[in-house]
């Protein structure tokens, strides 16, 4: 033990712990894709430097540059054999920097970043990897153990118990929640907690995910049992000439600290975007205060069962979420083409998990046979609460059957549509079936338009207005864009309200999208598809119309051995990603033949982008 006993401390008083590591380190220049796990080795006194400030910032709880650590996460950059060096090197400089101060340094341990299935399908033992992570914190010497950022409590179960099998130090437990108190698994975070200090945890925690107005809603919903953590992010970046800042000002961070301490914290830090500006504005508001012993706690809201209502809940509008100025992550996964739906339902789970606001499903794209999408929308809907966004194709279905689909979505609550024309049959897997186009796309759109003011097509009044969220598609892959961007001009006049692209591989093309467009002020969402292979690109850039994969993209990937493709396909879908998030408030994750691994880590970038 360095400085102090943690548990014995947070008794009688409020405890201020340290701000972000991993967002600092990307301030200070260091690449998007660094593994900043391993600055620990190449460059321990910038990460000591780290600690040092938030040591004199007055920090009591400095946590490790360990969080990414584990075998599973840096297998990424193939280091996935330095787990013992990377920890022990992190949590040696958190002790050396600790030294001759009253402080106690806590081994950062994040999740796997895998789900229970991938984990099987790898051949990945979960707890062991916990188990070496943790092992070679506590050689290094650090006083306790810091399980941050789980969204599962199933996974963070099995961390604890790999702790628990090496030492019977300290441990802190965080999740990462919405400020609704339900974690992405759907349990909610008070049993969570409940289930954590059955198993002894004297401290449970959030962290992340939430800026501090979000995380004093959240610690409203929790009473006060044991001893609780809250480490929020400085509320919500803004992606600015290449780097992320956040805007949370020190004393506004500190004033929220107190409503914190007011909701039962004891210890408190900060996570993405804080600094030590912030942890001194935190400790200078917080040193007086005592632990609060009691308060009233609002209820979560017991998830919704099925009432004898004809229209379900209604959905957030994802214009709603952009015009409050959230970042929005749209995430295409095809519905099955068989009835074998469990993969697809994990995968659009973890899509969710890893930030997709949206499931985006095709409609027969490509004329090829899938499972009805308004079927899987209402599943994923009513079993998992994910927010889905219809294609809707003019080529299956006469102006009778278009509206009955879409009356059908309203009643079931939900908004998201996009229109369009539809690949001719004849392309497709039932090649002798006929093609309806009753009407194209922008017919369709004013279509959904008249159901939104009360009248079908035919001007039948509907006794109530459609809240229909109408988007349309368009290409910047087409030769003549002019003629694109006029088709685009008709579409929003219309009804449209956003844009959603054909993948584009190309950054200039994302730029020149957007001069392009600029004038018609709706929220365009450009396609991302992670490439997967050499073979993929060429297949796609000769086979697919409407996509066009640059001769300098194809030759990236037909210049890599096959087993690293996948690994150069991502690396260029984060670029073209990260272009995008500089110009527009979103971005279309195209997800390729049920591959949603590569869109998970996509997703996740994208967040924190």
């Amino acid at each position: 033990m360095h400085g102090m006993n943690l548990l014995e401390e947070l008794q009688e008083h409020v405890v201020c712990g340290d701000g972000a590591m991993g967002t600092l380190l990307l301030d200070q220049g260091l690449p998007m894709e660094a593994c900043l796990e391993e600055i620990s080795v190449s460059d321990p006194e910038r990460v000591c430097a780290i600690h040092r400030d938030y040591i004199a910032a007055g920090a009591r709880v400095i946590e490790t540059n360990s969080f990414g650590a584990n075998a599973a996460r840096l297998a990424r950059f193939g280091l996935e054999d330095r787990v013992a060096e990377l920890n022990k090197a992190a949590a040696r400089i958190a002790v050396e920097a600790a030294h001759g101060h009253d402080v106690c340094v806590a081994g950062s341990v994040g999740p796997l970043g895998l789900s229970a299935l991938d984990a099987e399908e790898r051949g990945i033992d979960r707890a062991k990897c916990f188990r070496e992570q943790i092992e070679a914190l506590l050689d290094g010497g650090v006083d306790l153990i810091f399980l941050e950022t789980f969204m599962d409590d199933a996974e963070m179960q099995i961390a604890l118990r790999a702790k628990k099998s090496v030492s019977d130090c300290a441990t802190i437990c965080s999740f990462a929640c919405e400020p609704e108190g339900r974690l992405a698994s759907g349990v909610s975070i008070v049993e969570a907690f409940s289930k954590l200090r059955a198993a002894g945890v004297q401290i449970t925690g959030v962290n992340c995910m939430n800026g501090p107005h979000a995380t004093v809603q959240l610690l409203q919903r929790i009473p006060i049992e044991g001893l609780l953590a809250a480490y929020p992010n400085a509320g919500y970046p803004r992606y600015t000439e290449g780097r992320f800042i956040y805007h949370a000002a020190p004393d506004y961070f500190a004033r929220a600290a107190r409503e914190m301490v007011g909701e039962g914290a004891r210890l408190i830090g900060g996570c993405c975007g804080t600094n030590a500006r912030t942890i001194a504005a935190i400790a200078k508001s917080i040193e007086n205060l005592t632990p609060v012993k009691s308060k009233p706690v609002r209820v979560i809201a017991p998830l919704p069962t099925p009432t004898k209502k004809i229209v379900s809940a209604e959905e957030e509008s994802l214009l709603d979420k952009i015009a409050a100025g959230k970042r929005v992550i749209i995430c295409e996964f095809d519905p099955p083409k068989t009835l074998a739906l469990e993969k697809f339902f994990q995968g659009a789970q973890e899509l969710v998990q890893a930030g997709c606001d949206a499931i985006t499903l095709a409609d027969n794209s490509l004329a090829i046979l899938r499972v009805s999408n308004l079927a899987i929308g209402a599943m994923l809907k009513e079993r998992f609460g994910i927010t889905p966004l219809l294609h809707l194709s003019c080529r299956d279905r006469n102006v009778l059957g278009l509206q009955s689909e879409l009356l059908g979505m309203a009643a079931l609550g939900m908004r998201h549509v996009l229109p369009l024309t539809g690949d001719p049959a004849r392309v497709g897997d039932h090649p002798g079936a006929s093609s309806v186009y009753d009407v194209n796309s922008i017919e369709l759109i004013s279509i959904i338009k008249k159901l939104n003011e009360g009248f079908t097509h035919a001007g039948k009044s509907l006794k109530t207005q459609t809240r229909f969220i109408i988007g349309c598609t368009f290409n910047p892959n087409a030769k003549n864009l002019d003629s694109q961007v006029n088709r685009l001009e008709r579409k929003v006049a219309a009804g449209a309200q956003y844009v959603m692209t054909q993948p584009v591989f190309d950054v200039e093309l994302v730029a020149e999208t957007k001069r392009r467009t600029a004038h018609l002020s709706i929220p365009i969402f450009i396609g991302v598809w992670p490439l997967m292979s050499s073979r993929q690109a060429e297949f796609l850039h000769n086979e697919v119309p409407g996509i066009i994969v640059p001769e300098e993209v194809r030759k990236r990937l037909a210049n890599v051995p096959a087993e690293d493709a996948r690994t150069v396909g991502i690396k260029i879908a984060r670029e073209i990603t990260e272009n995008v998030l500089t110009h527009f408030p979103g971005v279309y994750l195209i997800t390729p033949f049920l591959n949603f691994e590569s869109t998970c880590e996509l997703a996740q970038f994208a967040r924190k982008v």
